[in-house]
């Protein structure tokens, strides 16, 4: 027994009915994601950025860039994929960028002298 459909462009094909399908149902398998070595993981570039950027905002005293680097740390903590490396790296980055907030926004560190 054969179907008749007509299609966009004005033709007309013919299906075949359930019982020529070649597919098998029972055959069918889910899907199940390969297992990936923490190692091979991609490289968590946000987490990388707001480690310069806390880095930059400490050492350099950039309010923007310290709170730059809170914000990357906040997205690259909401995507970890691998929770010991990426844990070591957001922590260091929001160190960083809290760090540089600190000492920007209390005073904290070194003065530098006015000219005589």
């Amino acid at each position: 027994m054969c179907v008749v459909n007509r299609n966009f462009a004005g033709t007309e094909t013919k299906m075949a009915s359930q019982s020529n399908d070649p597919r098998l149902p029972s055959a069918a398998r889910p899907y199940k994601q390969p297992v990936v070595a923490p190692q091979d993981l991609p490289v968590d570039y946000s987490g990388f950025i707001a480690v310069i950027f806390g880095v930059f905002g400490a050492m350099f005293r950039y309010k923007a860039c310290s709170w730059l680097a809170i914000i990357f740390s906040a997205q690259s903590l909401s995507n970890m994929r691998n929770m010991e490396n990426d844990l070591k790296q957001i922590s260091m980055a929001m160190m960083f960028g809290i760090m540089g907030l600190v000492t920007n926004y209390l005073g904290l560190g070194p003065r530098p002298t006015p000219k005589k």
